[in-house]
């Protein structure tokens, strides 16, 4: 069997991995080079703390490969188990999160409701008059998402797939309503290739691969920004990656005394072109992003310097949950993560190889993320998200 992968992230990585390893003849294709995109811009985190039994699923489901990568794989991915740590500030958040740790649980994972007082155990820094709940869950964490690009292409290439970066998809090809093949143009040259499976992980590209097989996506590229700061009070390299939800702000630690800060705080989120977006952080942006955290969080106040940032995409569905499914035969589609494709990727790779070899999956129940539920008012609602 033949199948040919596009997009050079971590999804599209790990699916060509997991089809390979299972005996399928893969090509893997990539616009750019390997994890260039929206992979290598992500904040790294990986957790089990969301709102929807099947986030929560393919999460647990990818933390047993994260876990064990260098194992694996035979690389160090930088994990660091800091634990993620959610904040409440309104009654309504805070009633959210007790039914989120109740769901968590009863999945297998390890999230706890605490008080705010107890929060700042885990954060010392943190001011908790403003909260009224928090959940902290000690095996979530970071990850450097280069690291482990470059472990699936590294275990990719071994098991066979033929790897091409500066390769794009200008076309599938269809035989009666069946994905057959595509063109791909590389250094002005195109050539068709002839598959059994085409497989859609382009993330924020995916509604334009969608569309040259006649499938409509609702996955819309959205810029989202980072910011590298010097807090003037260290945050300490152990604090966990915190999240105030109310307000959609975030920080982290790094090391040697940097931190991430992020968020996305303004009303209007307009579609982004992937191909002519602005990679650079906006400063009045990161300013905001500061002093957000700075009014919770004694680490940023007002000697805190801003070092460098960046801004990635987003592939955002209208309901923040992936569309992973066969969108017509012969094309799966694993694609909109909506910020989540890092942490799920390796769920998300076995999940493309159980329905190209088999139909179907049991790693998670994939009506949940077909396309069909927008139409037939489905849609899920994933709170947790920054």
């Amino acid at each position: 069997m033949d199948a040919l992968v596009v997009g050079g992230g971590v999804v599209g990585l790990a699916a060509a991995y997991s089809l390979a390893d299972r005996g399928v003849d893969v090509t893997l294709v990539e616009k750019g080079s390997l994890g260039n995109a929206s992979t290598a811009r992500s904040a790294g985190g990986i957790r089990s703390q969301f709102s929807t039994r099947v986030n929560v699923e393919l999460s647990l489901a990818s933390k047993a490969v994260w876990n064990a990568f260098e194992e694996r794989f035979g690389v160090d991915i930088g994990l660091r188990k800091n634990g993620y740590l959610f904040l409440a500030r309104s009654e309504e958040t805070a009633e959210q999160f007790r039914e989120n740790v109740a769901m968590q649980r009863e999945l297998g994972a390890e999230s706890e409701l605490l008080t705010p007082a107890e929060a700042t155990e885990h954060c010392p820094g943190l001011d908790p008059d403003h909260f009224r709940v928090a959940t902290y869950n000690p095996d979530d964490g970071v990850a450097d998402p280069n690291l482990a690009v470059q472990g699936y292409a590294a275990a990719a290439r071994e098991a066979g797939v033929d790897v091409r970066t500066k390769t794009a998809v200008t076309d599938i090809c269809l035989d009666d309503g069946r994905a057959v093949g595509a063109a791909v143009t590389a250094d002005g040259t195109t050539e068709r290739l002839a598959v059994d499976y085409v497989v859609n992980a382009a993330g924020a590209w995916a509604g334009r691969v969608g569309e040259l097989a006649g499938v409509d996506l609702p996955i819309a590229p959205r810029r989202r920004q980072i910011a590298v700061v010097e807090p003037s009070v260290p945050v300490p390299e152990s604090a966990p990656l915190t999240i105030d939800l109310d307000t959609g702000s975030y920080f982290r630690p790094e090391r040697d005394g940097i931190a991430l800060v992020g968020g996305h705080f303004a009303e209007a989120d307009p579609d982004a072109d992937p191909e002519r977006y602005d990679e650079g952080m906006d400063i009045d942006w990161a300013a905001e992003a500061v002093e957000r955290a700075g009014a919770y969080a004694e680490y940023f106040g007002p000697e805190t310097r801003i070092r460098r940032g960046w801004a990635g995409l987003y592939a955002v569905t209208p309901d923040h949950h992936p569309i992973v499914e066969t969108s017509i035969p012969g094309l799966v589609t694993a694609a909109g993560f909506s910020g989540h494709g890092f942490q799920h990727a390796p769920a998300t790779g076995r999940i493309v190889a159980d329905l190209v070899l088999a139909g179907e999956t049991d790693v998670v129940d994939l009506s949940a993320l077909a396309r069909e539920r927008f139409a037939e008012g489905a849609a899920l609602t994933e709170r947790s998200v920054a």
